[in-house]
């Protein structure tokens, strides 16, 4: 699962370097460590984002990409708490999923996400070959505002030893499929996440016991 990332001063900048079309303010993005409830920026589709089914039908455009800021979850029906992962295996096959993967996806850009193992040890994720994690999702609307959720996959080996879960992590090259590509949708959601690196923070006392 994934229930907390951090976005750093620069990820907005970077951003602005590796997407063409960013049409807000990439000062306004939230920084620090983000909590399920909280506002995080999010990429969306320009031309897909006011797409809600009370709006109707979006066309399409030349790829460009909008910065908005949501909160982070789905509400629980019935139930106290906020639905704040989505097992990407099974999303299509959920009711209350389904048309939001097909017509509102997004990606959440992060400097890192966290885990935390068996004892208790925070631990952190990042790419080393890349200074942005992009992370596949979705959104909805909900009492006028728009909640997003962050689709997770099964853990590949290098986040296997610390949990059995893990965002979905897109490459650059496929930023523009996973909003875009309605048929490029099944594929990403059964595709296997780029290997990462991890710090842990009792592995980094270590050394200066030895």
């Amino acid at each position: 699962m994934c229930g907390r990332f951090y976005v750093d001063e620069g990820t907005a900048w970077e951003i602005e370097g590796v997407i063409r079309g960013i049409d807000l303010q990439l000062e306004k993005m939230r920084t620090g460590d983000i909590f399920p409830s909280q506002l995080a920026g999010i990429l969306t589709c320009h031309s897909r984002q006011h797409s809600l089914p009370e709006e109707g039908p979006a066309t399409r455009e030349a790829p460009a990409f909008a910065l908005e800021e949501m909160h982070w979850g789905f509400p629980q029906y019935q139930k106290k708490g906020l639905l704040i992962n989505a097992r990407a295996e099974t999303a299509l096959e959920r009711k209350s999923f389904c048309d939001s993967v097909l017509h509102r996806r997004c990606i959440i850009p992060a400097k890192h996400f966290y885990e935390w193992d068996d004892h208790k040890n925070k631990v952190t994720f990042f790419r080393e070959d890349s200074s942005i994690l992009y992370m596949a999702g979705f959104y909805n609307m909900f009492q006028n505002e728009k909640r997003f959720i962050i689709l997770t996959t099964q853990a590949n080996n290098s986040v296997i030893p610390v949990h059995n879960r893990m965002p979905l992590v897109l490459e650059n090259k496929e930023l523009e499929d996973w909003i875009y590509d309605d048929k490029f949708t099944e594929y990403a959601l059964h595709k296997t996440s780029p290997e990462l690196y991890r710090e842990q923070e009792y592995e980094q006392q270590s050394l200066f016991l030895t």
